[in-house]
């Protein structure tokens, strides 16, 4: 445990940047070093914490979920384990693959878009009415 005193989790919010809320989730999935609870049962982190929170969140920005966070950590606190670096790069590739096929679908929303905006330019524009289009308004007409 470090020098200083153990932290409440709401020091630790505070110092990580990061709401209780998203906190409890990570102790919840195994995710940040914990010293216990305190006498009136509050959850206890020393600044090892911290370190944890940063690692989590790094991962988190390159994409990894969760549940491949949690899976990897198992395997990185598990004792005697296999390095962590080749299951880290396996993950990296599935999530690399991911944001490829996410990437293409959103592509193919732009090309969507492109092609409404350029079949519906007058109605866009204002000079004409998607209403004219409407069984509902066009027999009012």
């Amino acid at each position: 445990m470090a020098a200083e005193h153990p932290m409440t989790i709401g020091v630790l919010s505070r110092r990580a940047g990061l709401p209780v809320k998203i906190l409890r989730s990570y102790e919840d999935f195994g995710l940040i070093y914990t010293v216990g609870r305190s006498a009136g049962n509050y959850r206890l982190f020393d600044t090892d914490a911290l370190w944890c929170v940063a690692m989590v969140r790094g991962l988190r920005s390159l994409g990894l979920t969760m549940a491949e966070i949690q899976h990897l950590s198992v395997s990185y606190l598990a004792p005697a384990g296999e390095p962590v670096g080749p299951q880290l790069a396996t993950l990296l590739g599935a999530v690399r693959a991911r944001t490829a096929a996410r990437i293409a679908e959103l592509r193919q929303l732009v090309e969507r878009i492109d092609a409404f905006g350029a079949e519906h330019v007058d109605e866009l524009a204002g000079h004409a009415d998607f209403r004219s289009w409407d069984p509902r308004f066009s027999d009012r007409a």
